[in-house]
């Protein structure tokens, strides 16, 4: 399958505005998105993820590194009617109506009039907003916004979407409407790359993820392979004093309620080292039971597993 999305040992490095200080926002982080994939690009605040999309996009430049977009290298002037970008918090004119809008974005892609007129339209219905076409945007709800948003970035038909919060702040509606969209993106062919703390959305529709931290690539693969068969969840009574103690330092997490023990361990072999202890101990098994981690437990273990770096510089200015 063809890459959509090619990130060769890419590095973003700000200097500092005083003194010869450095902050590193993206350090050699490689990744690769096929077509036709919904990608979901994860982090915190500050882990690199909106300096990432930028260099991608053009609107700064790698410290060194390189990437291609549909295979063109980054900057390339052909790619840019195949790609589109939805940030966080757009600015839109906000004296126009929506189908203004999008015939003014329409215009700037030189669509000509007739396939403008019929796509406008077509998006209008799509994100569901027939009924205030007459409504200027500073009449729009966020959630409204939020719509237009994503119809302004598809008024060119790209191959490649860059979306970064599509679904923050949306009441619960508009929330399953917008997830619902971008699976039909996907349906179309449209490779999305979708950079959001949303993780339970990112679970539900993403075939891919990576998680970043610090600028640095911590893990990345496909959604269920992450998720599935992760742990077992062991449940035991009878457990006290040194028995317990030995037990709880086996396990990866451990809690005991009122003589109920609850363990949880991951690794298979550990498991049955953990059953055989509890028995040894003259303790009772009271459950087995696999769990499936949901991303949010794999993000937090990944974030708080990355190691430690230099504090940042607080004299160094960056976007992200």
């Amino acid at each position: 399958m063809a890459s959509a999305i090619e990130i060769n040992e890419l590095t973003k490095v700000y200097k500092s505005v005083v003194g010869d200080g450095r902050f590193t926002a993206v350090d050699k982080l490689n990744l690769t998105v096929d077509e036709g994939q919904i990608f979901g690009f994860l982090g915190p605040n500050g882990a690199g993820k909106t300096t990432t999309i930028k260099m991608l996009l053009g609107l700064i430049f790698p410290t060194s590194g390189s990437a291609k977009l549909l295979g063109k290298p980054i900057g390339d002037i052909s790619t840019k009617n195949g790609i589109s970008y939805l940030p966080e918090t757009p600015y839109f004119y906000d004296y126009m109506t929506g189908p203004e809008l999008l015939d003014f974005y329409g215009r700037l892609f030189r669509i000509d009039t007739p396939t403008r007129k019929q796509r406008i339209e077509r998006l209008i219905d799509e994100v569901g907003l027939g009924h205030a076409t007459g409504r200027t945007l500073r009449q729009y709800s966020k959630g409204m916004l939020q719509r237009i948003g994503i119809a302004q970035a598809l008024i060119n038909d790209p191959k490649l979407l860059f979306f970064d919060e599509p679904t923050s702040g949306l009441d619960p509606v508009a929330h399953i409407d917008i997830r619902n969209l971008i699976l039909r993106l996907k349906d179309e062919g449209k490779t999305l790359l979708i950079s959001s703390h949303q993780l339970s959305d990112v679970e539900m529709v993403c075939d891919r993820v990576a998680i970043i931290h610090k600028g640095q690539l911590k893990t990345t693969g496909h959604v269920m392979d992450l998720i599935t068969g992760s742990q077992v969840r062991i449940q035991a009574t009878g457990l006290v004093g040194d028995a317990a103690e030995k037990v709880r330092k086996m396990a990866d997490r451990f809690h005991d309620d009122d003589g109920m023990v609850t363990l949880w361990e991951s690794d298979m072999d550990q498991v049955d080292a953990i059953v055989d202890a509890v028995r040894t101990a003259k303790g009772r098994i009271v459950s087995l039971t696999p769990e499936r981690r949901s991303l949010e437990d794999i993000f937090i273990e990944t974030v708080r597993e990355a190691a430690p770096v230099k504090p940042e510089d607080p004299a160094v200015v960056h976007p992200d």
